[in-house]
């Protein structure tokens, strides 16, 4: 079975956060637990380049919005790569295939009668690059930029009807109760669209904002960044290239944070509509992470980096407390005090202490490895379920049972013990390798979560010896 799986492209105005981290490493858990299943995968990452921020922030270093796209992509690869991200493509909103694919989408839509010219005063979020009426105001501002002035512009640019689509995308949702996911997500969707759906600008003037792709047959305008950067979901896979791999992998399985709820269940659904496209195949909205209980900001100082976490504590251990430590679904507070809690009690004096424990008895009275067989590095359907269900953290946790039993067979069986006793040796040491055994099961669990731990066990089993430290001791906290 094909699948075909994509985060949302992170806008390239500032440097990977904690909320690309989650995404990235959610959707790779989910990658490489259906491969482990026998499915094939495409997985699709990358950077949105586009839109008025991007060229605003180039300008305001004095460079050109070329070489400053070209240095955040390069960040946010080496950020993807760094935490073990098994992506099949890195999708540049920038390249010329893109450009070609963005122009015929385009001319799809105008065709089918969707994309018309008009003028209106619009309030305008640059934080969100989106128009905004009252209803999505609170105080005269964006919610989610509260400390940024509304633009007012009055202008004559290129509109798709979106009014056109709220019967379709309502069927849709009527449909397909599971196409958005979680539950109140799909709710809150299909009350914006029940609510009445205005038609949104997808140009700006090139006057203005000449970053962009060129609007087919109208030199003055550029494509508006939302509609530019959504059309990446289908370039990725090849489109509009009949020899592409679009009719393999299409539809898309997609995952974005709650602030892309709209765009990508209610606007892109509709340009897919209006395009003759089917539309994605489910859409997996995550929550926010907060730091104390707000919202993460430099100025308040509450700003933690999965960059540095990672060379303070691995980059396995960032990845498990994102996994369990994050709720799927709703929003999650993230501490640099509960971050050093989990990383000792959970992986310290955990899974690393049982890995060095069993090992170490292996390593010291088994007479030559354990021979694995394919039960002992099956993976339970349970698991597999909660992946495939978004559940990361009830799966992590399903993993962390196993890990328990682990320490309660050894606490039971006393095989350290029994081994100095001639009488209970044999005992012993069929003891030890059911651990050994169980140590393998807890590994081909975390393959897909905490890939280079489930290595490093692994190899420790098939060579019979105790590893290095799975998970040192950090005297230091993540503050000093």
């Amino acid at each position: 079975m094909a699948r075909y799986l994509t985060t949302t492209l992170p806008y390239v105005n500032a440097d990977p956060h904690m909320g690309h981290a989650l995404e990235f490493v959610e959707a790779d858990m989910l990658a490489r637990t259906l491969r482990a299943k026998g499915e094939e995968v495409f997985l699709n990452i990358g950077t949105d380049e586009h839109g008025t921020k991007v060229y605003e922030k180039a300008l305001g270093e004095g460079r050109t919005p070329e070489a400053y796209v070209d240095e955040y992509a390069a960040r946010f690869k080496a950020f993807a790569d760094r935490f073990g991200i098994s992506y099949d493509a890195f999708t540049r909103t920038t390249t010329p295939h893109h450009h070609t694919a963005a122009e015929a989408f385009w001319k799809r839509c105008q065709a089918t009668g969707d994309i018309y010219k008009a003028a209106y005063l619009v309030k305008y979020c640059v934080g969100c690059e989106l128009p905004k009426t009252d209803s999505d105001l609170e105080n005269g501002h964006c919610v989610l930029h509260p400390n940024m002035e509304l633009e007012l512009t009055e202008e004559e640019n290129y509109y798709f009807r979106f009014s056109k689509y709220q019967d379709q995308l309502l069927r849709l949702y009527d449909a397909r109760p599971d196409f958005v996911v979680p539950e109140e997500r799909l709710r809150e969707i299909r009350s914006f669209v029940e609510g009445g759906l205005n038609d949104f600008s997808i140009s700006r003037r090139r006057e203005k904002l000449p970053w962009g792709v060129p609007v087919p047959g109208d030199s003055e305008h550029v494509m508006y960044v939302w509609f530019d950067a959504l059309v990446n979901y289908v370039s990725a896979v090849g489109w509009p290239r009949e020899e592409g791999g679009f009719q393999k992998w299409w539809p898309v399985t997609q995952l974005a944070g709650k602030d892309n709820l709209r765009q990508q269940a209610a606007m892109w659904q509709a340009m897919l509509i209006s395009a003759g496209l089917q539309h994605s195949k489910q859409i997996f909205i995550h929550g926010f992470i907060t730091s104390g209980g707000t919202k993460m900001s430099k100025s308040l100082g509450n700003v933690i980096d999965p960059i540095t976490l990672a060379d303070i504590y691995g980059v396995d251990a960032v990845r498990y407390v994102l996994l369990r430590h994050v709720s799927p679904f709703q929003d999650s507070d993230m501490t640099l005090e509960g971050v050093q809690e989990a990383y000792h009690g959970n992986l310290v004096n955990g899974l690393g202490n049982l890995v060095a424990r069993v090992m170490k008895l292996a390593e010291d009275h088994l007479p030559q490895p354990v021979v694995l067989t394919r039960d002992d590095t099956k993976v339970e359907d349970a698991f597999t379920t909660y992946v495939e269900m978004y559940k990361f953290n009830d799966a992590m946790n399903l993993v962390w049972e196993q890990i328990q039993k682990g320490d309660e067979y050894m606490t039971e069986k006393e095989p350290y013990k029994k081994i100095k006793d001639e009488a209970t040796k044999a005992e012993a040491l069929a003891d030890i390798e059911k651990l050994v055994r169980h140590v393998a099961k807890v590994a081909a669990h975390l393959a897909s979560a905490m890939p280079a731990t489930a290595e490093l066990i692994l190899l420790a089993v098939k060579e019979n010896k105790k590893p290095e430290n799975l998970f040192p001791r950090v005297v230091a906290g993540a503050n000093d």
